[in-house]
């Protein structure tokens, strides 16, 4: 019972998780389906309002960039290929309108890669910048580039594209983006040369635009985030859901001199990361057609005739490597969201992951991580057992007082108190451990949902994915065998109906394991059969004490 009982307590929890989060986003304006005319158009250049005592620059309009559509319409991408990742440049302002991922597979095709940008009919999610002010090129701005596709070579770290700015007569602007080995880091620099015989003041903006649907491939019964999220050291990680945008209820920040802003999915993110202590400005808007952006401001400075400038901004487009992004930039490891458990789910991953070291098999890792978790709640879980078994052994008194009271229910209550108290059986004595295990479990859930380590990562056999659902409902079957085997360890419960609902519940609750990721429902099924191993030596140590007392 004290199986069942942790188990119904759980998905009663989750479920009114799953249920409230439904709830919030069926009662949340749903974003528009995209049409192709709206995936083939850009956001538009950023105006917000600057910080304070700057002064407001000019925005280049955008009545040219039609045209400037047109004539590039049929120039092909530039493509850039490194150890970890393909990515596209459009030549129309240097967009990265594709990024594809050779060390990740696709959700649902595993023969392809895993995509993070792209624009087409279906999806948009690109990555875009320019500067601000007369004459500066935006977002939809041609640019040239020597070659139309590079390559990581052998024995080099760096891969540098550089592009350059046309329609610029006395402003000189190349936009250089450097890709590293190794890393989804990607440094995006704006070289800026006055030309003209007047001192500018130009400003750079940086966003990334996305439709609002989930990624590809995501659970609908187990919803996760997606949309933008903020940090600074005053606020800390704030996230910005697309409906809050669309409603214009944004609590953020607009204005620091840290943090980063970002826009998250499932086991992914594109996140902007300013260097130094660079003031710069946050925003986030929804541009119709179903397509949001978030973005950041930040100053070039004051260029004087003749001089040059330059403008650095971070782009990292990729996993949400935990251990790697909190290298990357304050709170950025928080992107991976274990939501209002955290405190007890971040240590539960760094003692995974310090397993998989060793073992080098999620797996093996989530069953030897269970059966530390089953060693700490060893002491409750033995006074839970003990209780049972001595209600198990009390049951034939328990029937006789119910056949003497008939339907008294009031004497036949205060008969099995009296009975608890010289017998010295606490009923609730189960509880405890029900509630302490509670938070452990949901914790553990959003462990094995969020973290992009445990993505496509095999088991044995055929579980190939611990994060998605056994494609052969071998392990919820036989978690749903080892709790039935638990109700005949239990107590028999003396109202009839009762008895019944507990032989229903291990049947009723394994179906909604069908649809939890293996990994999870490997923890329930390792848990359980230590648990049966563990009631099975109490029950049977209390049952012999019993006896023998009872010959005396």
């Amino acid at each position: 019972m004290d199986s069942l009982r942790l188990f119904a307590a759980m998905v009663f929890a989750v479920s009114v998780f799953l249920l409230f989060d439904a709830w919030n986003k069926e009662r949340s304006p749903q974003p528009p389906v995209l049409d192709q005319a709206a995936q083939r158009s850009v956001a538009p250049t950023p105006s917000p309002t600057l910080p304070p005592g700057v002064a407001a620059p000019a925005v280049s309009a955008n009545s040219a960039a039609p045209a400037v559509m047109s004539v590039a319409a049929n120039l092909p991408p530039i493509l850039v290929r490194t150890d970890v990742l393909i990515a596209e440049i459009d030549p129309v302002g240097g967009t990265l309108r594709r990024l594809e991922f050779t060390e990740h597979k696709d959700k649902l095709d595993k023969s392809k890669n895993f995509v993070l940008f792209q624009k087409d009919a279906v999806h948009t999610y690109v990555a875009q910048s320019g500067l601000i002010g007369d004459e500066l090129p935006n977002h939809t701005t041609l640019y040239n580039s020597a070659a139309t596709n590079f390559e990581l070579r052998e024995g080099s770290d760096e891969l540098v594209v550089n592009l350059t700015a046309t329609g610029t007569k006395t402003i000189g602007v190349t936009k250089k983006l450097m890709f590293h080995r190794g890393s989804y880091l990607i440094d995006e620099t704006y070289q800026i040369s006055n030309r003209g015989a007047t001192e500018i003041k130009p400003f750079a903006y940086f966003q990334l635009v996305r439709d609002g649907t989930p990624a590809a491939g995501d659970s609908k019964m187990v919803p996760t985030y997606t949309g933008a999220a903020v940090y600074t050291d005053q606020s800390k990680f704030r996230k910005v859901a697309f409906s809050d945008i669309d409603k214009g209820k944004t609590d953020y920040p607009k204005h620091a001199t840290d943090g980063w802003i970002a826009i998250v999915q499932h086991y992914f993110l594109a996140a902007l990361l300013p260097s130094g202590d660079v003031t710069r400005e946050f925003y986030t808007r929804a541009l119709g057609s179903g397509l949001y952006t978030a973005g950041i401001i930040v100053p070039a400075g004051s260029i004087a005739p003749g001089a040059n400038a330059s403008v650095d901004m971070r782009l990292y487009a990729g996993p949400q490597e935990q251990d790697k992004l909190a290298k990357l930039s304050p709170g950025l490891n928080l992107t991976v969201d274990y939501g209002w458990l955290t405190v007890i789910a971040t240590p539960l991953f760094w003692v995974l992951s310090a397993i998989q070291k060793w073992a080098n098999n999620w797996g093996v890792s989530i069953i030897l991580l269970t059966v530390i978790i089953k060693l700490i709640f060893f002491p409750l879980s033995a006074a839970s057992y003990r209780s049972m078994a001595k209600m198990r052994v009390m049951a034939p008194k328990m029937q006789k007082l119910k056949e003497q009271y008939g339907d008294d229910r009031q004497r036949l209550h205060q008969a099995m108190i009296e009975m608890y108290k010289t017998e010295k059986i606490n009923p609730l004595g189960g509880c405890l451990p029900i509630v302490v295990q509670i938070p452990v479990f949901i914790s553990l859930y959003w462990v094995l949902l969020a973290s992009v380590e445990l993505r496509n990562a095999p088991f044995i056999w055929w579980i190939k994915d611990l994060s998605a659902q056994d494609p052969y409902y071998i392990l919820p079957v036989l978690m749903g065998a080892t709790m039935i085997i638990q109700t005949y360890l239990n107590p028999t419960p003396p109202d009839p109906i009762q008895a019944k609902v507990m032989k229903i519940m291990p049947v009723a609750f394994s179906v909604f394991f069908f649809f939890f990721p293996a990994g999870l429902v490997l923890y329930w099924l390792v848990n359980n059969i230590l648990s049966i191993a563990q009631q099975w030596q109490i029950t049977r140590m209390i049952e012999r004490s019993k006896s023998a007392h009872a010959s005396r």
